[in-house]
């Protein structure tokens, strides 16, 4: 699997320089760059399992946006051989040449596209921004830069670009069965509302969605194989993954479906704290600050009420991890804290006393903000612009799972997850149904669709 997904990558250097038509140039091509680069090897072997030496004839110059291997392992090994499928050649074409800028174009010049966007080979458009002071294009980082070669130039990024990638169109009235999906309550609003568009679209099955926690819903998932999808608010553990693989669930199937901003957040009636650092935050709700005046001299003398959601949370395990660098015993053992899987009862119990403080995900903030109001953690707002370049020191990813085996084998799920991520954009960022999360990336949205056409098999 390792020399396949290297042999991916060593394509995107294939790709714009075919070994023929350059080698007459002398000099180190993008492709002799390629092989003797550590992370771009089995060369030749790429160029035949792409069929891409007769295909690509020019000697360019092109700017070539290569992923290391690390970037190409962020990706499902199943996906990996999909692509390699001859059948989905065109598909493994297109991708790479969306890696690909005709001309040659150095550090510098894509500096001067920052804000802008520009036309990549296989046609579509790739965009430049900056990230805390770091080049981007899309979703990646350009970890290096100006590696040049007899015909253009490579910069090496972190993560895979994708183009428009669509899938086929579901007909929900056609759709029968039923499904079962349980886990996250900070991702159950989103995924009830999309569970509710597909019924209203005609979709006559039943869809039954619990809100037990993320713990709890792979619990379900992994262990007693109850359920054909999972809601969660982080990533699925190693293991909840060996779990899976033990009731024959391997390997899983991951959709980034949304972003959320943890709100930490105060009654209204608090008119005192505007703004805690992280490390304030781990005082607080570990109980080694026990008054408001021991946070702030300023503030009132007056005993700190701690609410947070209870250890099936992901939510929880989200914030230990932040907060406590993954130890959960200075949080459960803080004196008086109270513990819900309920994020109305968290909401309710923050509201109810000038003096508490809580956090959960930010779809239960927007709604409620009548009786509380999120702080800004070290100086930064939570808010989409804030959660999407990552400012905002609590935002984090929100997931479904399931499995190639599952929706292979039970059509209903495979066409609903097809649903889901094809239409889940246009449902964000609205109080509506309590949905204020906020959208992922293109690159991630392609990525959710290229996920499931390789675990659907389609």
């Amino acid at each position: 699997m390792k020399a396949r997904i290297i042999a991916v990558i060593a394509l995107v250097a294939v790709l714009v320089a075919p070994l023929a038509a350059i080698n007459a140039q002398g000099g180190k091509t993008i492709v002799d760059i390629a092989v003797e680069n550590g992370n771009f090897t089995t060369l030749v072997a790429a160029v035949q399992a792409a069929g891409l030496v007769e295909t690509l004839q020019s000697a360019g110059p092109f700017t070539v946006f290569a992923p290391t291997d690390e970037a190409f392992a962020k990706i499902p090994g199943y996906v990996i051989e999909y692509l390699l499928k001859p059948e989905n050649k065109d598909l493994l074409v297109r991708i790479l040449t969306y890696h690909v800028l005709p001309g040659k174009a150095m550090a510098a010049d894509a500096m001067g596209l920052v804000g802008k966007t520009a036309a990549t080979v296989e046609g579509g458009e790739v965009e430049f921004t900056m990230l805390n002071d770091k080049l981007r294009i899309n979703s990646a980082n350009i970890v290096a830069t100006d590696i040049e070669a007899s015909n253009g130039v490579i910069h090496v990024i972190d993560s895979i670009i994708l183009p428009e990638i669509t899938l086929p169109e579901v007909d929900p009235l056609a759709v029968t069965g039923n499904i079962i999906i349980a886990g996250s309550s900070t991702v159950f609003p989103l995924t009830r509302r999309m569970a509710d568009l597909f019924r209203n679209e005609g979709f006559a099955g039943n869809i039954e969605v619990a809100s037990v926690g993320t713990g709890a819903g792979f619990e379900r998932f992994c262990k007693s194989g109850e359920t054909d999808i999972s809601n969660a608010s982080r990533p699925i553990k190693a293991s909840e993954r060996d779990d899976c693989a033990k009731i024959g669930r391997d390997p899983v199937a991951e959709f980034y479906v949304a972003i959320d901003a943890l709100g930490v957040v105060v009654s209204n009636g608090n008119d005192f704290v505007d703004d805690l650092t992280k490390a304030q935050l781990a005082q607080i709700f570990s109980g080694e600050l026990k008054t408001w005046n021991e946070v702030n001299p300023s503030w009132p003398a007056e005993p700190i009420r701690l609410f947070s959601p209870g250890s099936d949370s992901g939510t929880f395990d989200y914030f230990v991890e932040e907060i406590f660098n993954k130890d959960a015993t200075r949080l459960l053992n803080a004196p008086g804290i109270q513990l819900s899987e309920d994020d109305n009862v968290l909401v309710e119990g923050v509201a109810g006393s000038r003096f508490a403080i809580g956090y959960f995900g930010f779809a239960y903030v927007l709604p409620n903000l009548d009786k509380i109001r999120p702080v800004r953690i070290q100086g930064v707002e939570a808010n989409e612009a804030n959660a999407e370049s990552g400012a905002y020191p609590l935002s984090r990813p929100l997931f479904i799972y399931s499995t190639p085996a599952i929706m292979q084998e039970k059509p209903q799920v495979a066409a609903f997850i097809n649903f889901y991520v094809t239409n889940v954009r246009s449902q964000l960022g609205s109080a509506r149904e309590n949905i204020n999360y906020f959208p992922v990336s293109n690159d991630a949205t392609n990525l959710n669709k290229l996920v499931w056409l390789a675990a659907s098999g389609e």
